[in-house]
């Protein structure tokens, strides 16, 4: 990642949005949404929206909403990226400073991370296939040091800063658990404690209820 230092102005340049990059993070709360109308109003949009060398919006998506909505001029700064991936970490790690995102909301960023990641993953084993072997006068030589293969568990848990284990608890969670646990992570409920009856009895038909519903707690819990 290296800021380029250019600049561009709205009446310049059209930034492009990328649903992907745009529901990255959950939306702001209808209180924050506010807040940030309000100040857009009073001071203008005085910090510059992030773009990548495409034009396309990395953070400040929020921002560019408002902006458009109430003809407020912004201007943009250029960013370079190694590829998308790099961009959406270095747009969360920005915004993980800002939000106070619950575990679980930091797991469905790295699902949504998964493909990119997997992706990559996929690149480097072909790379390391490919550069296993030297070839020279005396014929193929084998490398010493060949590419690791990617750790995709590992690889989400550390993008958005959980521990693998949850992460993986997540995935499960995601792939095979009940939209019961789904929907009450989603609603970020804080009494944890006095929704545990009404959670198993939405488990009680759940073959595998028991993994589920203690993922519940540790996934539910804000990271400090």
């Amino acid at each position: 990642m290296r800021n380029t230092g250019i600049v561009y102005s709205s009446t310049e340049k059209t930034p492009t949005v990328l649903p992907e990059m745009e529901t990255l993070l959950p939306p702001l709360s209808e209180e924050q949404a506010s807040i940030l109308e309000v100040d857009l109003l009073a001071n203008g949009c005085y910090s510059p929206i992030i773009v990548n060398e495409d034009l396309v919006v990395i953070d400040g998506h929020n921002r560019l909403t408002v902006c458009r909505e109430h003809e407020i001029p912004f201007q943009m700064l250029v960013f370079s990226f190694e590829d998308m991936l790099e961009a959406k970490q270095w747009a969360l790690d920005t915004q993980k400073g800002r939000r106070n995102l619950t575990v679980w909301e930091l797991a469905k960023i790295g699902l949504k991370l998964r493909p990119d990641v997997e992706a990559r993953a996929q690149a480097n084993l072909v790379a390391s296939g490919e550069n296993r072997w030297n070839g020279g006068d005396e014929g193929l030589t084998p490398v010493s040091n060949p590419i690791e293969p990617v750790n995709t568990r590992k690889e989400l848990a550390d993008a958005v800063g959980i521990g693998e284990v949850t992460m993986g608890r997540a995935m499960q969670i995601d792939e095979h658990g009940p939209e019961a646990v789904k929907e009450a992570l989603d609603q970020n409920a804080n009494d944890l404690l006095d929704q545990r009856d009404l959670l198993l009895d939405k488990l009680s038909s759940a073959k595998k209820q028991c993994a589920p519903f203690q993922t519940y707690h540790s996934l539910h819990s804000t990271v400090p």
